[in-house]
């Protein structure tokens, strides 16, 4: 196949600063890796900021294009599992860290990486999920797991206008649960209530609590994606047999808490790392997002943006100023 030219964001370094700009590349300069999929849509996450600012942690060498996730259609394939024109997901992996990602027109990955998209799904749709989403399913599907029902009490989400936790609000919604969100950003109350959330609350009003080692019980579950000090007032104020998911640490990557919530109420602690899942469970939650697991309010959670208003977007996560989803449209 000739190479074709493709729009792409590139991140790199100039004048000491990192920028971000949208350039004419060509496909025969990405990676020779067995898939070579056209990018319809992809979504911004925290780590796309990352590493559009040069954090090496993410991604170690520059110019570069991020993007984590990629919704598209196959146009060459080395690998009997896929044809072309099949639609395909991508999420995590290396994609967008040091492997070019879904802020480009074409990616290049390996097959093992791609998921078929379920019948459920429009690829649009998929990226208004997004790792974001998967995420937030693995953390539904641990509560669950432990035989957590609507009945048995609320569930609180912390970080609750955030990429995770507003789909965390909306699927835990979905699902018949009574839901709390917690969040700093009050004057978001009624797109969280929009999403299912029963009740709004203000986030210091879950942390800024004395230190008694257990407090009183609040709330069946909760999916944390604050860490810190969030996480240690959340875990003690969980009620007997709960189970908090964790999947943050923009309070902090240290937890400073006591064993008392796990050994006399049986509080259980599960993290989330959707980059690392298995292809098994992502197979199993992705098809669950296509059918029962698909929130009613998807289609309020996110807003539409164009390669050439990115930059914009990327310095807005940065400053903590998103709320919900950001869609990138590539098509």
């Amino acid at each position: 196949m000739s190479s074709k030219k493709y729009r792409a964001l590139v991140a790199e370094k100039k004048n000491g600063h990192f920028i971000q700009s949208v350039k004419s590349l060509e496909t025969d300069k990405l990676p020779d890796n067995g898939l070579l999929i056209r990018v319809h849509y992809s979504s911004l996450n925290y780590k796309d900021a990352l590493s559009a600012t040069g954090h090496k942690g993410v991604t170690k060498n520059y110019p570069f294009t991020p993007g984590i996730d990629a919704a598209g259609v196959i146009e060459k394939s080395s690998d009997d599992r896929f044809s072309p024109g099949d639609k395909v997901i991508v999420t995590s992996y290396d994609l967008g860290m040091n492997t070019p990602g879904g802020f480009g027109q074409y990616i290049s990955i390996p097959p093992d990486w791609a998921i078929l998209l379920p019948g459920g799904l429009t690829l649009k749709e998929s990226m208004m999920i997004g790792t974001s989403g998967l995420t937030a399913a693995i953390g539904a599907e641990k509560i669950i797991s432990q035989n957590i029902k609507p009945e048995d009490g609320e569930v609180l989400v912390t970080g609750a206008t955030g990429a995770v936790g507003s789909f965390a609000v909306a699927l835990m919604a979905h699902l018949g649960f009574s839901v709390i969100a917690a969040t700093g950003k009050t004057g978001q109350a009624g797109f969280l209530k929009g999403l299912g959330a029963s009740l709004v609350v203000h986030r210091d009003e879950i942390s800024d609590v004395d230190s008694r080692p257990l407090l009183s019980s609040k709330w069946a579950a909760a999916i944390d994606t604050v860490g810190g000090k969030m996480l240690d007032a959340v875990i003690r104020q969980t009620g007997h047999n709960g189970v908090v998911a964790c999947c943050g640490n923009v309070l902090g990557n240290e937890l400073h808490t006591n064993v008392l919530p796990f050994i006399l109420r049986g509080v259980s602690l599960a993290g989330i790392d959707s980059g690392i899942a298995h292809m098994a469970d992502r197979l199993r939650i992705w098809n669950r997002l296509s059918t029962d697991w698909k929130p009613a309010s998807l289609h309020q959670l996110y807003r539409e943006c164009s390669l050439d208003q990115l930059p914009e977007q990327i310095g807005k996560i940065l400053r903590g100023g998103q709320v919900g989803k950001v869609l990138i449209n590539l098509a």
